[in-house]
């Protein structure tokens, strides 16, 4: 068999699939569903269970592992990959570094092409940036909520200004898997918010 038939049959199509929480409140029904639609492999699907923000995961550290030149890795959307910029470039140079590709289904994203590198870093830069100006928000949100003796009982999911940020992505489009992601509520949470909307 020549090098270059053996090297065409080693490129694997790897898919990557996380949740937050490993407590079943969670499923990877959804990611595993659109994973397989694009074209993954039941046996080349990777899952973790475990917060985006944390460094190590031990499903990801495994399929790092098993990643060959040639091999790509898709994800259904940005969040899955990571929740932090910074990780997620570090993340994305190992794999440039190791000849892999990045696809990113929601954002029809794929690092194979000219233009997906850059739009990664746009795409990632822009969640970062939304996700530490909503924190401030919801911050400051609170603190007024204190000041003026509002305490005690059981929180909404959401606070006010959260929800008028949610309202914002869903007429924007975002996937409700994705906004619920963004804001550490329920997707049925965020689909609660999208029905009142009608």
């Amino acid at each position: 068999m020549s090098t270059a038939h053996k090297e065409t049959m080693s490129e694997i199509a790897w898919g990557y699939a996380r949740v937050s929480t490993a407590d079943g409140r969670q499923v990877l029904d959804r990611q595993t569903d659109a994973l397989r639609v694009a074209g993954i492999e039941p046996q080349h699907l990777v899952t973790d269970r475990v917060s985006g923000t944390k460094a190590s995961r031990p499903g990801l550290g495994t399929l790092m592992l098993q990643l060959r030149r040639g091999d790509s890795v898709t994800v259904l959307s940005l969040d899955r990959a990571s929740r932090d910029l910074r990780q997620l470039l570090a993340w994305t140079d190992a794999l440039e570094a190791a000849g892999v590709t990045l696809r990113i289904l929601q954002l029809q994203i794929d690092t194979a092409a000219p233009t997906g590198r850059l739009m990664l870093q746009v795409v990632g830069a822009v969640a970062e940036l939304e996700a530490a100006a909503l924190r401030v928000r919801v911050r400051e949100g609170l603190a007024a909520a204190k000041a003026r003796g509002r305490v005690g009982g059981r929180p909404a999911s959401l606070t006010n200004p959260q929800r008028r940020e949610v309202e914002k992505l869903i007429g924007e489009g975002r996937p409700s898997g994705e906004i619920a992601a963004l804001f550490g509520v329920s997707a049925r949470t965020v689909r609660r918010v999208a029905a009142a909307l009608r």
